[in-house]
């Protein structure tokens, strides 16, 4: 794998794992992890990946703030066991969540099925279905 690919890898897991609410703190995140870059080369970075800056939160990716709109307005109930995860949506949104999960490239996730308001996702271990299971539950509204 390029190291491009390899770069926008870990600072997709950085934004994910650590708030980086600046392109300096992302440069020096990047700089513990082994990578020697600049904060052009991150700022391009940060254009390819399409991550978008909120305020309070730092550095979002744009699939991972889509997820977490479909969740809090389309998703009614959620249940974890093994490693699967089943998503009740509102009738007939299950198919558009189940594509903003995919979309999400969440790791661990292997993928799901959806069908009306129903999304069976397969996790690759039980710890791998708890914690998407409690990230999908800080989503939900109300």
């Amino acid at each position: 794998m390029k190291e491009r690919q390899i770069r926008h890898d870990v600072i997709r897991e950085l934004v994910r794992t650590s708030m980086i609410k600046t392109q300096d703190e992302l440069v020096a995140a990047l700089t513990e992890r082994g990578f020697e870059c600049t904060q052009a080369t991150v700022s391009r970075d940060i254009k390819d990946i399409g991550l978008e800056k909120i305020t309070r939160r730092g550095y979002v990716l744009g699939e991972d703030l889509r997820l977490e709109s479909m969740v809090g307005d389309l998703v009614v109930e959620l249940n974890s066991i093994d490693n699967f995860v089943l998503v009740k949506a509102q009738s007939g949104t299950a198919p558009g969540v189940a594509a903003a999960l995919d979309d999400a490239k969440i790791d661990g996730v292997l993928g799901s099925v959806s069908g009306d308001d129903t999304i069976l996702v397969v996790c690759g271990s039980a710890n791998v279905a708890r914690a998407l299971y409690d990230t999908l539950s800080t989503y939900r509204k109300g």
